[in-house]
C-alpha cells in the first residue's frame, strides 16, 4: 500500500520568511511543497503570484504543487511553470480554456489537474479526466485558511476513487482543506493520496511529528 503524501501548505507559514518556510516543509519530511494562489476575484483573497514561487524554488527540491485560485488560468499556467511550479492545478469554472490550460502545462513537462470546491460536481471534471494528473477536492471552501473539513466531502472522494478505479486511471486524489491528525486516516481509508495541511502542520509544536502524525 502506498504511502499518503503530504503537502504542507505555505500559506500558513511565515511570509516575512517565505524561502524558510518552504526549506521547513522539506526538512520536516513533508513530500511537496502546497502552493495556494489566489487572485481576490475568484476567491476573497489576496496570495502569491509567480514571482514568489520563483524566489522561493530554490529553498527546496521537493516538487512544488500550486493550486491556481484564479480567474482565466489559462493566461498564467504557462508562467508559473517557468517560475518552478510541477503540479499545476486550477478550478474549471475560472477557466474559459480548460483543454488549452492543461494540454500548455502537459507541454512543458509539468503535471495538470483540476480543483473542485464543495459544491461543485464530478461531472465538471469528466471531460478532462484522460488528461489530468491529480484533481483537488476541497474539504473547504478556496480562499482562505484555517476553516473546518466539511464531512460530505468523504462521499466526494469515495464515488472519484470509484471513477479512476473502474476506468484504471493513474490519477491522484488530493484532499485540500480542514486535514488535521484527527481525520487524516479517515479521509485516507476514502482514497485520497496526497493530503494538504496548513495549519495543522504550521501550527503545531512539533511541525515535523504532525507531518509523521498526519502521515499514519
Amino acid at each position: 500500500m502506498t504511502k499518503v503524501l503530504i503537502a504542507p501548505s505555505i500559506l500558513s507559514g511565515d511570509f516575512a520568511m517565505l524561502g524558510e518556510s518552504v526549506a521547513c516543509v522539506e526538512k520536516w519530511g513533508a513530500d511537496y511543497v502546497h502552493v495556494d494562489v489566489m487572485d481576490g476575484t475568484f476567491v476573497p483573497n489576496l496570495t502569491f503570484g509567480m514571482p514568489a514561487v520563483k524566489a522561493v524554488r530554490s529553498y527546496s527540491k521537493l516538487p512544488f504543487d500550486v493550486h491556481l485560485m484564479i480567474m482565466n488560468p489559462e493566461k498564467y499556467v504557462a508562467q508559473f511553470v517557468t517560475s518552478g511550479a510541477d503540479i499545476v492545478t486550477f478550478h474549471p469554472d475560472s477557466s474559459s480554456d480548460i483543454h488549452g490550460a492543461l494540454d500548455t502545462i502537459k507541454s512543458m513537462g509539468a503535471k495538470c489537474g483540476l480543483a473542485l470546491n464543495p459544491d461543485k460536481s464530478l461531472d465538471l471534471i469528466l471531460p478532462y479526466i484522460h488528461k489530468i494528473d491529480m484533481v483537488v477536492l476541497m474539504g473547504v471552501y478556496a480562499g482562505f485558511g484555517g476553516q473546518s473539513y466539511i464531512a460530505e466531502t468523504d462521499q466526494k472522494i469515495m464515488a472519484l476513487k470509484q471513477i479512476i478505479t473502474e476506468r484504471n486511471l493513474d490519477i491522484k486524489i488530493e484532499v485540500d482543506g480542514g486535514i488535521n491528525c484527527d481525520n487524516a486516516s479517515r479521509v485516507v481509508a476514502c482514497g485520497a493520496d496526497v493530503l494538504v495541511a496548513g495549519n495543522a502542520v504550521f501550527g503545531a509544536s512539533d511541525p515535523a511529528a504532525a507531518v509523521q502524525r498526519i502521515k499514519g
